[in-house]
């Protein structure tokens, strides 16, 4: 089942002196539970394309459409709401609330969307189990690691159940052992939930591990490689 389109999607950015074609023309399908990499070097569009298939950015031209829904015909107030329900993210700083445990981290999301208590416990303590984290619940980001933080983001991330979940650069920041277990687990529960995951990533072990690499360069889209 498709869950996003984009169609002759464009982003151009206005500098001072010069314009930058950062997304050029994509035009790409993602089907339900995909595993799928964006790869190309630096300055290739893969941050601005997670951007804007995000809702975080506004194509200048083009279309972008998640379950049938086009993101550009939403007002302000209802693209927030549309992303909080549908889409997961996780980046490469982690993002987590200081202030906030591991448990409290994962259930915002879910608070913010007025879910039962029971039901947010519920959710909060099956996703730090998945992800390890059952003895670390009530830890605030400081004790945590830079893999459990992100380990605790990717759980924020499926907290409310989103259609796909964005990782930009998710083991970046990650050494060897920390950034293989991540990927392991985002795939577990890729295949267990039937969620889309889509990454931008330099990282040759991500890009291992996915079902499909798209190639990008200069803004366009170079290869799209499914792997059996």
């Amino acid at each position: 089942m498709k869950v996003l389109e984009l169609k002759n999607v464009h982003k151009i950015y206005n500098g001072s002196e010069v314009q930058v074609h950062a997304v050029d023309g994509v035009t790409i399908e993602f089907q339900e539970a995909e595993f799928a990499a964006i790869v190309g070097p630096s300055g290739s569009g893969k941050t601005t394309l997670l951007n804007l298939i995000g809702g975080l950015d506004m194509p200048t031209s083009g279309e972008i459409f998640i379950n049938g829904t086009n993101l550009s015909h939403l007002k302000s107030s209802e693209l927030i709401d549309f992303r909080m329900r549908n889409i997961g993210f996780v980046f490469q700083s982690y993002n987590l609330i200081p202030v906030l445990t591991a448990r409290e981290n994962v259930e915002f999301i879910m608070a913010l969307q007025k879910r039962p208590r029971g039901e947010r416990d519920l959710r909060t303590t099956e996703l730090l189990k998945a992800v390890g984290l059952a003895d670390r619940m009530e830890s605030r980001p400081s004790k945590l690691s830079g893999g459990q933080q992100q380990r605790v983001a990717v759980a924020r991330a499926l907290a409310s159940r989103p259609k796909f979940v964005l990782a930009d650069e998710p083991t970046a920041n990650l050494d060897s052992k920390s950034a293989s277990t991540l990927l392991e687990i985002m795939e577990t529960l890729n295949h267990g939930e039937k969620i889309t995951f889509i990454f931008s990533t330099h990282d040759p072990r991500v890009v291992k591990m996915a079902h499909r690499v798209i190639t990008l360069e200069d803004g366009k889209v170079v290869s799209d490689e499914v792997r059996e």
